[in-house]
């Protein structure tokens, strides 16, 4: 039996990231991506104690929370670009795992944000 190299965490997470924004990182595109079956990858992901369905879930909310405090892209943006159905399904869902409102929570985290008078600052690229 031949032993084949199986991805880490990290590159599977990685693969995830740049899949969101063209594809909607499916299984299938993923463990392509990573040269190995997605029935395999599967598998190893449950050895790791996680699932790809797991892994995409944190990827997302990961990419939401840099870009609420990264970023002034709207909501609405945010969502479609992590593949969210559109923004009301991505605040029900941000709100279940982080226990707060996007809105909020980039309030509170602060960025690099247009003023409050909502003039953007002369430096800025808004």
């Amino acid at each position: 039996m031949k032993l084949i190299d199986m991805p880490s965490r990290e590159a599977v997470q990685t693969v995830i990231a740049a899949s969101l924004q063209h594809d909607g990182a499916s299984l299938q595109e993923t463990a392509r991506q990573l040269r190995v079956s997605a029935r395999s990858l599967q598998r190893h992901l449950a050895e790791m104690g996680t699932s790809y369905s797991e892994l995409v879930a944190q990827v997302r909310l990961d990419t939401a929370c840099r870009l609420l405090t990264q970023s002034s892209e709207r909501i609405s943006q945010i969502a479609m670009r992590l593949g969210y159905a559109g923004p009301s399904s991505f605040s029900r869902t941000f709100m279940r795992l982080m226990k707060i409102q996007p809105a909020t929570y980039r309030r509170q985290r602060g960025r690099a944000a247009v003023p409050r008078d909502g003039q953007a600052s002369a430096g800025s690229p808004h």
